[in-house]
Order: C-alpha cells, then sequence, then structure tokens
C-alpha cells in the first residue's frame, strides 16, 4: 500500500519531494535534537492523487487518525479535549518554497467547549478568545471560502469602535463578541456553520490545503518562477505552541545573514505577544532581532545556537521562523533562505573562505540571472513613485531620456549630447540607429522577444515591450496613458527590470560589476565575489562562449566581457543608415553594369567594416554570416511610398521619380510571408553579385589585417541552408573569390564556410550538409519559429499569454530552448553532422545561446560553443561553468 504520512521523526531533507521543503526541514531539526514542536506530514503524493481524482485518497484518514494519536499519547492531550485541549496547525509545504502562496490554519481543536479548557489551562482568557477568534477567521476564509476581506473588515470596525490602535486593544470580551461575528459571517456567506467537531476541523483543514495548489495566487506563483504544476503540496500537522500568551511570550523571523548583502550575522524581526501570523502581516511594528538579546536573554542566546547549528548543517544561509512561549523556545521551521543577487554571490564566496563549501559548489549557489541583475543600473527605489504604465520587462536595466518617436530624431538628440528613449508603436531594422542612439526603447506592441526586444538586450540597451496602454502618435509626436499626454522632449524614466515607465528623471544608481566588466575595478564585497565565481567558471567550462557582434565596438566591448571570438557578425546591419541608400541602388539597377556600380560602392564600406572587427577580434574566430533578411526590408515603406506619390499627383505635381521607381520594387518584391521567402541563401543564389561582393570584402579585409602582422581568423557563414546543394552552389562561389583575392594579393586567404541550421529540414539532413560544411551554428530563433509554426513578433501579443496560463508554456521558448522539439533536432543535427564530419565545430548563435538553462542544454548536447550578445557574455560564461559542473544532460521533455 501507497505511504501517505510520516511522522517528524520519521523523514529529513533528503525527503524533500516526498514531504515537501516544511515537512522535510521539520524532520531534519527534530533529528539534530531542536525544539520543534512534534507533528506529522501528509505527503506530496496523498496531494496529487486528491487533485487527480478530486476525492480523499484512499488510507489517508486512516493513517492521519493513526498519527494523530499516537501524537496524543506524546503530548498526554486529545485533540480539542474540553479541559487541557491538544491544538494543531494546519500548513501547507511543496518541494519548492512558495511564500504567502497558500494559507496557514492555526489552533485547529478549538470549540465552544475547549475554548473554556484552554482559557483554564492558559490562565488567560483574552488569549483563548484570541487563539479561537484566529481560528475561525482562517479556517473561514481558506477552507470555508468565505472572502477574508470580510473577516478583515469586521476586525476593523471593531478596533475603530473600541479606539484600539491593533489588536493588542481589544479585550477578551470584545474578542469573544467577535468569535461569534465570525461564525455569524460564515453561516451568512456560506450556509454551513463552523464545525465544532476537531476531527472534522482537521479533515477539512487538510483538503484545503491540498485543493489551494490549484487557487489563482499559488498558479500564478508558478508560473513566474517555473515550478512544475503536477508537483502538489505536502501538509504539515504539528502541536501548537503560542507566542500571544503575553510579553513573556512572542514570535520572530530570522535569518543566519543579510538576505539582502550577505552579510554575516543576525538579521530578522522579533514580535512580542504575537503569532507568527502576525509576523508576517506586519499587522504592528517588529523590532530588530538583536532586540530580543534584551528583551529575554537566555532565549536569543538559544536561538544563536540553533542558528549555528542549522547554518553549519545545511552549509548555506537558513532562513527560520521561531516562537517562545513563555520563554520557551521552539523552531517552527527552517529552509534554505532566498536570498538577492548580491548576496547570492556574497554568502558563496563566504562560505567558500569558511571551508563550508568547496569553489565548485560556492560556483553552483549562483547563477547567471541574478548575475545578469547585477550587471545593469538601476533606480533608487526610495526615489521613485507610481509608473505611469506598465509593460514587459524586456531588457534589464534603468535609463532616463527624452521621448523621442522616431529615429532620426533620437539620432539628432544624441548626436548634440541629450539622452533620449525612443517610444514607437514597435519597431523595424529601420530604427536600428536610433536605437543605437537612444539610452532606451519603449513599445506598445510586441513582447520579450519582438525585434525591439532582441535588438536592445543584444545592445544592452533598456527596453519595456507591449505597454499596451500607452498610445503612440508618431505624427503628434506624443503619446497618452489615459487622460496623461506626454509631448516629445519630456524627460521620462524607464525601469527595464520591472517593465515599468515613469515620469520624470529617476535617479539611477551604477553598477559596479558591470564596472569590473569594463574595466577590470575589482573592490571587495559583492564585485570581488563574482570576479571569484567568473574566475572557476572560466577554469572548469567546456563551452567555449563568443559574441555575437557587428561593428568593431561592440566586438572590442565582449573581448572585454571575456569572449572568446564573434560567433554571429550580422552583414545587413552594416547597410542601414546612410548606406541604404547604395543597397536601393542595387535593387533598382536596370541591368549588370548600375548594379555592379552599387556593389562596387558597397564593397569599400563593407571592407572597412570587417578591418575593424577582425582588428578587435584579432587571434579569435568571426564567423561573418553573409546577407540573410528579405531585400525590401532596406526599402521604404510601402504604405509611406504610395502616400508620398498620391500627395503629388493630388496637388498636380509629377511624383518623384525615384520614389515611383521605388514602389514598384517593393511592390514587385512583395511576400505574404517574408520570414520564408527569397531571404538567406536563396538571396545569395538569385541576386548576381551580392555575395561575390561580401565574401570580396572579407577577404580583402583578412589581407589588409595579415599586412598588419595581424592574425585574422574569418569564418564565412551561409544563411538559411535547407538543402546541401544550395551550400555547394555558394561555398564554389565563396572559394572562387577567396581564390581571387589570394592570387591577386599573394597572400593565401583561408576561411572556413559552414552554415547556419536553422530549418527543421537542414537539421534532418545535416548528415549530408556536413558533406560542404566545415561548420555548423544553430540560428534558434528561427529554428523555433520555423519548427513551431510561429511568426514571433506575430504570437507573442496574441495567443502567449494564454498558453502561460493554460500551462502549454512553462517560458516562452524564444526565451528559453524547448527541449522537445527544438532541442531534439539539436541533437538529430549534431549526432548526425558529426558523422559524416568528425572535426565538425558546432555552436549556437541564436539568442538561446546566452540564456542560462538554454546554456545547460548546449553543453550536455555536446556542443563547442554558444554565442550570445556581448552584454551577456559574463552570464554565458558562468552558465557554461555551472553547466560543466552538473556534469549530466537534464531530461529531453519537460
Amino acid at each position: 500500500m501507497v505511504r501517505y504520512v510520516y511522522d517528524f521523526a520519521e523523514g529529513g531533507r533528503d525527503l524533500a519531494d516526498l514531504l515537501g521543503g516544511k515537512g522535510a526541514n521539520l524532520a531534519e531539526m527534530t533529528r539534530l535534537g531542536l525544539p520543534v514542536p512534534p507533528g506529522f506530514t501528509a505527503t506530496t503524493e496523498a496531494c496529487r492523487a486528491f487533485l487527480a481524482t478530486g476525492a480523499e485518497p484512499d488510507g489517508l484518514a486512516c493513517e492521519i487518525t493513526l498519527h494523530l494519536a499516537a501524537l496524543e499519547r506524546a503530548t498526554g492531550r486529545r485533540l480539542g479535549q474540553p479541559d487541557d485541549p491538544l491544538l494543531l496547525s494546519v500548513r501547507s509545504g511543496a518541494r519548492f518554497s512558495m511564500p504567502g502562496m497558500m494559507d496557514t490554519i492555526l489552533d485547529i481543536g478549538l470549540n465552544d467547549d475547549s475554548v473554556l479548557g484552554l482559557m483554564k489551562t492558559s490562565g488567560n482568557e483574552r488569549f483563548a478568545w484570541d487563539s479561537y477568534r484566529r481560528l475561525v477567521q482562517m479556517f473561514g476564509s481558506t477552507v470555508m471560502g468565505v472572502d477574508g476581506a470580510l473577516f478583515e473588515s469586521t476586525l476593523s470596525a471593531l478596533k475603530r469602535a473600541r479606539g484600539a490602535a491593533d489588536d493588542l486593544g481589544l479585550t477578551a470580551t470584545d474578542l469573544s463578541g467577535l468569535v461569534g461575528a465570525f461564525k455569524d459571517l460564515i453561516l451568512r456567506e456560506t450556509g454551513t456553520r463552523f464545525p465544532q467537531s476537531p476531527e472534522e476541523q482537521l479533515h477539512r483543514a487538510v483538503l484545503a490545503v491540498f485543493e489551494s495548489w490549484r487557487g489563482e495566487r499559488a498558479r500564478v506563483y508558478r508560473r513566474r518562477e517555473h515550478i512544475p504544476d503536477d508537483l502538489g503540496t505536502a501538509v504539515t500537522v504539528q502541536t501548537m505552541v503560542f507566542g500571544n500568551l503575553g510579553p513573556d511570550s512572542g514570535s520572530g523571523v530570522a535569518f543566519t545573514r543579510d538576505p539582502a548583502t550577505g552579510r554575516p550575522g543576525p538579521y530578522g524581526d522579533y514580535l512580542s505577544n504575537a503569532q507568527g501570523e502576525d509576523v508576517v502581516a506586519g499587522i504592528r511594528n517588529t523590532v530588530p532581532l538583536t532586540a530580543l538579546k534584551e528583551m529575554d536573554p537566555h532565549a536569543y542566546e538559544q536561538l544563536r545556537g540553533h542558528m549555528r547549528t542549522l547554518e553549519t548543517h545545511y552549509r548555506d544561509l537558513c532562513d527560520i521562523e521561531f516562537t517562545i512561549e513563555r520563554g520557551h523556545l521552539w523552531m517552527l521551521q527552517t529552509r534554505v533562505g532566498k536570498r538577492t543577487a548580491e548576496a547570492a554571490f556574497t554568502i558563496a564566496t563566504e562560505l567558500v573562505e569558511e571551508d563550508l563549501i568547496t569553489r565548485d559548489e560556492g560556483l553552483a549557489r549562483v547563477d547567471g540571472n541574478g548575475l545578469a541583475r547585477l550587471m545593469f543600473p538601476r533606480f533608487d527605489a526610495a526615489a521613485v513613485g507610481e509608473p505611469l504604465v506598465h509593460g514587459v520587462p524586456a531588457s534589464p536595466g534603468a535609463a532616463v531620456g527624452a521621448a523621442v518617436f522616431d529615429s532620426a530624431e533620437a539620432v539628432r538628440r544624441a548626436a548634440a549630447g541629450e539622452k533620449v528613449v525612443l517610444v514607437r508603436q514597435e519597431t523595424t531594422p529601420e530604427d536600428l540607429p536610433g536605437m543605437i542612439a537612444a539610452q532606451a526603447v519603449v513599445t506598445s506592441r510586441g513582447g520579450k522577444t519582438s525585434h525591439a526586444a532582441v535588438v536592445a538586450r543584444g545592445m544592452g540597451t533598456v527596453c519595456v515591450c507591449g505597454a499596451e496602454h500607452l498610445g503612440v502618435d508618431s505624427a503628434a509626436r506624443r503619446f497618452t496613458v489615459g487622460d496623461t499626454v506626454v509631448e516629445e522632449g519630456t524627460l521620462i524614466s524607464v525601469d527595464g527590470s520591472a517593465g515599468a515607465v515613469y515620469l520624470g528623471a529617476a535617479a539611477l544608481v551604477d553598477s559596479a560589476v558591470m564596472r569590473y566588466f569594463e574595466t577590470g575595478e575589482r573592490p571587495a564585497g559583492t564585485v570581488d565575489a563574482v570576479a571569484r565565481a567568473m574566475e572557476r567558471a572560466d577554469e572548469v567550462r567546456r563551452l567555449e562562449v563568443r559574441a555575437n557582434a557587428d561593428t568593431p565596438e561592440d566586438a572590442a566591448r565582449a573581448r572585454r566581457f571575456g569572449a572568446q571570438g564573434i560567433g554571429l557578425c550580422r552583414t545587413e546591419h552594416m547597410f542601414l543608415g546612410e548606406r541604404r541608400r547604395l543597397v536601393e541602388a542595387m535593387i533598382l539597377a536596370r541591368d549588370e553594369t548600375e548594379r555592379e556600380q552599387a556593389l562596387g560602392a558597397l564593397l569599400p564600406l563593407q571592407r572597412q567594416d570587417f578591418i575593424g572587427i577582425l582588428e578587435a577580434m584579432d587571434g579569435l574566430p568571426v564567423t561573418i554570416r553573409l546577407i540573410d533578411p528579405p531585400l525590401h526590408e532596406f526599402l521604404p515603406d510601402r504604405t509611406d511610398l504610395a502616400v508620398r506619390i498620391a500627395t503629388a499627383q493630388a496637388r498636380g505635381a509629377a511624383p518623384d521619380p525615384h520614389d515611383t521607381a521605388l514602389l514598384d520594387a517593393v511592390n514587385r518584391m512583395h511576400e505574404e510571408n517574408p520570414m520564408l521567402g527569397l531571404r538567406g541563401v536563396r538571396l545569395g543564389l538569385i541576386v548576381p553579385g551580392l555575395v561575390a561582393m561580401q565574401v570580396r570584402a572579407i577577404a580583402e579585409a583578412v589581407v589588409q589585417r595579415t599586412r598588419a602582422n595581424g592574425t585574422p581568423r574569418a569564418e564565412i557563414m551561409v544563411p538559411l541552408v535547407g538543402a546541401v546543394e544550395e551550400l555547394r552552389i555558394e561555398r564554389e562561389e565563396v572559394e572562387r573569390v577567396l581564390a581571387e583575392v589570394s592570387t591577386e594579393s599573394g597572400i593565401q586567404v583561408r576561411c572556413p564556410v559552414g552554415t547556419m541550421i536553422e530549418l527543421p529540414r537542414a537539421a534532418l539532413t545535416a548528415g549530408r550538409i556536413a558533406e560542404e560544411a566545415q561548420f555548423f551554428s544553430f540560428g534558434t530563433n528561427d529554428l523555433t519559429q520555423t519548427t513551431w509554426g510561429f511568426s514571433r513578433d506575430d504570437v507573442e501579443a496574441a495567443f502567449f499569454s494564454a498558453y502561460l496560463d493554460k500551462g502549454i508554456f512553462t517560458t516562452s521558448p524564444f526565451e528559453t530552448l524547448d527541449r522537445a522539439g527544438v532541442g531534439r533536432l539539436v541533437r538529430i543535427a549534431v549526432d548526425e553532422g558529426r558523422a559524416t564530419r568528425p572535426e565538425l565545430k558546432i555552436g549556437v548563435c541564436g539568442e538561446h545561446g546566452g540564456d542560462p538553462d538554454s546554456v545547460h542544454f548546449f553543453h550536455a548536447a555536446g556542443l563547442d560553443y554558444v554565442s550570445c550578445s556581448p552584454y551577456r557574455v559574463p552570464v554565458a560564461r558562468l552558465e557554461a561553468g555551472r553547466a560543466a559542473l552538473a556534469g549530466t544532460a537534464t531530461s529531453d521533455t519537460r
């Protein structure tokens, strides 16, 4: 038979999956001999059975009865007996801490008779009625479904009537009357009475905690923290101890170290004459934990001793709840405490120095998400008020600037020394100059992987997307939120970590961690702790980390941040701004001569770009992707052109011939789904001279760097290959041009030629493609789109939130790699590619290359490197080290 209930003395922290975090840690403290009120735990397995069937699992009630009888024998009291009642608390306890998500029920066992017994044994009438009041209130809301606000309203009205500042101002008579009022409230709201049977109270409380796993608060929290929905919660049933017996009693929360900064020493809050729920609820002002030393020196020293025991035993920051009952200290809970990113790095380093953990364990205690938070500037939390509008936190950090509504204005103002925030409905590649010039980007549309979000993250620019209450009127040069109108030039503040936009200029706090990566400056404290973690990660990681960089400046920054090369240099970004006119000329060319003239004008510009990038990355590999997006992206907007032509005709003037030619080209090149149209390798095969121009620019840049005594290591990557024949034809063209430049210069130019794997067919035929490719790089952005059949910018706004709500996604597949689908294609391509070419170098250059969870998958899949935006290079380095320590692959399905 399945066993559903365990006594505290029977478990331990190794049974956290079964007993939940709370139950496992109570059992662990019991084993350590700490003063834990006795009790037992109903398992997560019982919860899962209940959730699956909607009914109490067979045998659970019998097991609870047997364990309750044992508890009664051990305490010498029976549950709810009239003269000296045993009272119980019922609490949830999932595998992972979910603070505040599911309610506690205290004082199970009290009724109209046993409250009199509690009054007699405690000698405190007020305490007895206060305990009964708590039970009726908690049971009524958690078990019987009464709106908790109705209880609070009744309590607040009574305090106002009595002129009481808090609960302590109410007398025993007041509380007795409140119990009656609460019971009447339950009857009125539910049509049933508060149960007087202690056994019924216990039974219904346990099932209510199981049911609360499905509650909205719990579901929202699990989505936010990526906690699986199928884990279920355990239920701890524990003997009540009382901190509300008078001034010699109280409750508190203690941390063995400061969870905000990581500094060692006792940290926490204490509230006399109170239960633990009072401390958490903030109904009265607490005092610092250190004040307990004066209030009750004996209990304080006992608590400090237990804190040292727990931190040494758990070898980590411990979060502790305790109660003092008339001078007797009881330990009610412990767990490894949640902490800020700053504290995580600091604590890990200090525990290593104290020889409590190894350097590898210290590295395992921190993560890339925390590092990313430490790298971005932030607003002074005390200096900001209510946000003007909320959106999607797309790229973290904080920035202040004047609102502007087009790219040209952003560039103009930035060139004049003004800080600006680019506000758009959505961005396109044409907005790139303005995005580069801006301190932050705000859009009313799109999500975390929209164009604005991806580009902003790549540049380390603060970004808030999808602020749907933001009405952007670019023509009028303003935006509105409700009745608030913000004109161009108005200062706004953007918090990309919280997804919030504020009016005015909020004060910024610099990131010392970012200064460390930029300059090597390494002050003691958090920065030194980060540096030590990075050093260990670099020592143990197998994956190389490269950067996605398109300019010499980005390349230099990436190298400072520890990049071991460039995994993706996007050549199309070199065609924007003023150079766009040359691309227009190429597209509008009437014959081969005009096309060659346009390409000839682009050649020296691209060559100079490549020289700068190869110089910044001298001696390291630079993977240059040939032009990828459809050519129409370099042309003006179709509607704008049509309006300009129509306006001229309406005035009786002849339209600009250039506009007319452009409109003809735009119409001719229009595609219903450009992502699946004429782009990538297809563009290179169809547009004469385009590939040759780009390859010549690369080869001539290699020659110039070689003559300058550099060590250029350019690699040429062909995008969007779906068939080996495409790559074979394009590779022949690449090698022809490389040979020409080698002959002309007298310097042998050797550039490996590889391809991006970004189509399912490419992954499934990787064995054949590897016959022509010297390396693979997974373009996981497009591979995700083509595998799922998603158009990223469209579907995020349309239904991703619903998919997250329904549990179809636990996180967006554009943020964290979909291991079951896209990940399987990656593994197939790795295995089949290396079966053909064992020495095949394989990396990833999609945004997933900088995602902490995805980095672990790429390590396990056997890739050689990941590539990501320069600002995420430290994150990828850290996670590559942590992945190497994990040692084994995680499941391919989840």
